[in-house]
């Protein structure tokens, strides 16, 4: 039980680190559009992107798939700036009820990416483990718990910036959008693999 807690508190870090904040930049471009009545959609986003995270640990960690630590590096700001520009194609007619299921397989793409970002670190850590299922399940909760929070946060934000201050939700989106792109830019320059 001791060591499913250390890798809850892993997942909780892994996404909490604000050193490494291309996790919280992408769940805050996932979560910008929407408002705390699309709760159910917003959590069956944020559970994919973390099944289909433990997915690409789970296939690096027993090697059924290897990939490229580099281009998986680059990969992952694709994702967030794909992300964020999604809002501002969507925002421009003014709404953001999506499709779900576009979106559901964006994010778990995503999900996927992000994962085989982590899996050196993380197989280093399974190294010692003879059973390698509990950590990851260890692992898989701390994601989600810390993803949960962020896209709480995210909403709050959202709420206090549209429903109490009077801002326009499309204005907040595209705000927020374009603040995640000018952030991701210089991670896209500086992992560029070629």
């Amino acid at each position: 039980m001791e060591n499913f807690w250390f890798y809850i508190q892993l997942g909780l870090n892994h996404v909490l680190d604000f050193a490494a904040y291309d996790h919280i930049l992408f769940l805050a471009a996932l979560a910008v559009p929407f408002t705390f009545e699309a709760w159910r959609r917003v959590l069956l986003l944020v559970t994919v992107f973390t099944i289909t995270h433990c997915l690409s640990l789970y296939l690096s960690v027993y090697e059924i798939v290897t990939v490229d630590v580099g281009l998986i590096e680059f990969l992952i700001p694709v994702t967030i700036l794909g992300t964020a520009l999604f809002n501002l194609n969507y925002g421009r007619g003014g709404t953001f009820d999506r499709n779900v299921s576009l979106h559901l397989l964006a994010t778990a793409f995503f999900g996927l990416i992000h994962g085989f970002g982590f899996s050196n670190y993380f197989k280093m850590l399974m190294a010692e483990e003879e059973n390698k299922l509990g950590p990851l399940l260890g692992f898989a909760t701390g994601i989600e718990i810390a993803q949960v929070l962020i896209v709480l946060a995210i909403l709050a934000i959202s709420y206090l910036l549209v429903a109490v201050l009077g801002l326009k939700k499309s204005l907040f989106v595209l705000i927020s959008s374009i603040l995640i792109i000018l952030i991701t830019i210089p991670i896209l320059i500086r992992t560029f693999p070629w």
